[in-house]
């Protein structure tokens, strides 16, 4: 259904990914408030819950009073002060987790007005690897893509040959 719909590249491949790994008898929290693809994933026949806005870093009383089977993070942790504290307190056995790559050529994302909708970290794939690694996660699989983006300029070109996005299955040591 939403495979000519997808905004971008991105989305086709996490849903391709999660596929892969997560059943839709398996429920879902789903790190961040609802957004467009939360709504493919339920489209996608996925039982999902997402946390409501609140500070992750402050209060994590929705990852742990969430008896979901798998918690998806696609592109939060990158706005964590402590990814880390987030992962110890995860009860579920299967975590997904997306994130941005830290660009050498590209300084990190931070919006003036929003404080919120800023990356504290732009990981690149060992530090998230590492991250897991600490908070006994063990990666399965891992994937990496591309953004390109159809605009004239250095930064255009190395984008079509340099991974942008990070995706991560990893189960509970």
């Amino acid at each position: 259904m939403y495979e000519k719909a997808f905004p971008n590249k991105r989305f086709k491949h996490t849903l391709q990914f999660l596929k892969r790994h997560v059943s839709t008898t398996e429920s879902i929290l789903d790190l961040g408030v609802e957004n467009p693809f939360s709504e493919i994933m339920i489209s996608e026949g996925y039982k999902v819950v997402n946390t409501i806005g609140e500070d992750l870093d402050e209060d994590r009383s929705a990852i742990e009073n969430s008896s979901a089977d798998v918690v998806t993070a696609f592109e939060i942790f990158e706005h964590l002060l402590s990814p880390y504290e987030v992962l110890k307190s995860i009860k579920s056995d299967k975590i997904l987790i997306s994130v941005p790559l830290r660009l050498w050529f590209s300084s990190a994302y931070r919006s003036k007005t929003d404080m919120r909708d800023r990356h504290y970290h732009e990981f690149e794939d060992w530090q998230l690897n590492w991250l897991l690694e600490k908070t006994d996660w063990v990666i399965k699989d891992r994937e990496k893509w591309t953004n390109p983006i159809k605009k004239l300029g250095i930064r255009p070109i190395l984008r079509r040959f340099t991974p942008r996005y990070y995706i991560v299955y990893a189960e509970r040591a």
